[in-house]
């Protein structure tokens, strides 16, 4: 019998209590994936026109989704809070351009200004004009909130700023949905633009209005496209805003480490206002689109897409910009493709399934790096 040598130091090995519960995800996310793929790959072989427009379905929503997500992304990535309002903030957008469309008619002010200018460029800037009205809109009520609400707990307890933010998010709701804010009922929504409609059979040809595309062609409508391109031109902005300007490198080495950034003489404080500020005006951003794409609106119309966007977030990475843009696009298509090969209902399901696989599996998310800690 061999006798342990006491001067060699005995190997432990640790495991980690929840290790073979991520094996276990990791083996039913990999087995569901290969099973995706294979409906996916069948279904484009059985009917390639139904996957495509399921898909620019899916490319619409997701769009959509990435406007929300940023937000999420930003605010925790520096204060480490998940704003559960933010949602919310994207109906009070939708709200907004509702009311300035038809109420008092914003987006036909260039042809009241300037009776010889060309229609379809006073649509570009009537419409923009409504956007960017719900976006100083909401960024300001979201530096009042934050200022509010959020500032005077940034020393409590993380759970007590996530009840707050939860309480934010019913005030919204509930005070949005009195009589003399904007109704509890449904709003049919007014578009600040006409909704002009291709199809791609032998070739992309108009739909002319009263007529139907033909039976297996592919429609794309503007609306699909400004969806795309504005959300596009969003993450390339805020991107830019991070990485190149003064602002950006204040809320980078706030997320960092507030203490020291503050010590090297940088209002924190603003810094987050700032961050609040921006994440609300991309928000309202999206309420506006989508309320032109889903032409109807209520107070609770922020709920599922705030949560679905969270969701998004947590895929991506929560903490990384290019995390929730990409995280956004899984979500939306993901979404979109149970809704057309499975059932409307188990969208749903479906998305709040891959928020639990995720913090099974890889809770960090798909760009998110594993905290280390700080020297």
């Amino acid at each position: 019998m061999q006798q342990a040598n006491p001067s060699q130091p005995t190997r432990v090995i640790a495991r980690h209590p929840g290790a073979h519960l991520a094996w276990i995800g990791k083996g039913f996310l990999l087995l569901l994936a290969v099973l995706a793929i294979i409906v996916l790959v069948r279904s484009f072989f059985d009917n390639p026109q139904l996957f495509i427009q399921i898909v620019i379905s899916g490319l619409q929503l997701g769009f959509v989704y990435a406007l929300i997500a940023l937000g999420y992304t930003m605010v925790y990535g520096i204060v480490r809070l998940i704003n559960f309002a933010h949602g919310d903030v994207f109906m009070v957008g939708a709200f907004v351009s509702y009311f300035a469309v038809s109420y008092f008619n914003l987006h036909l002010w260039p042809t009241v200004v300037f009776p010889g200018i060309p229609v379809g460029v006073a649509v570009v800037i009537g419409s923009i004009t409504v956007i960017l009205l719900s976006m100083i809109v909401c960024a300001m009520m979201a530096a009042v909130i934050e200022r509010v609400a959020y500032r005077p707990l940034r020393t409590a307890p993380r759970i007590t700023a996530l009840i707050t933010a939860i309480g934010v998010s019913f005030f919204l709701e509930y005070f949005g949905a009195l009589n003399f804010v904007f109704t509890a009922r449904f709003i049919p929504y007014q578009r600040p633009f006409s909704v002009v409609t291709w199809y791609i059979k032998d070739g992309i040809h108009l739909v002319v209005a009263g007529q139907a595309a033909p039976i297996g062609s592919i429609t794309f409508s503007n609306i699909a496209i400004i969806i795309m391109v504005a959300s596009i031109l969003m993450q390339v902005a805020l991107q830019f805003l991070v990485r190149r300007t003064k602002t950006g490198k204040a809320m980078r080495a706030t997320a960092f480490d507030k203490q020291t950034a503050q010590l090297m003489g940088i209002n924190a404080d603003q810094v987050i206002s700032i961050t609040f500020a921006i994440g609300a005006a991309l928000a309202g951003m999206g309420g506006v689109l989508y309320a032109i794409a889903y032409p109807s609106i209520n107070t609770l119309m922020g709920i599922l897409p705030g949560l679905k966007a969270f969701v998004a977030a947590v895929l991506g990475g929560i903490g990384s910009i290019p995390g929730a843009f990409v995280g956004a696009l899984i979500m939306g298509q993901a979404e979109s493709l149970t809704a057309g090969y499975i059932s409307t209902p188990m969208r749903d399901a479906i998305a709040f399934s891959i928020l639990i696989i995720v913090l099974l599996v890889r809770p960090t998310g798909i760009f998110g790096e594993p905290e280390g800690e700080k020297a």
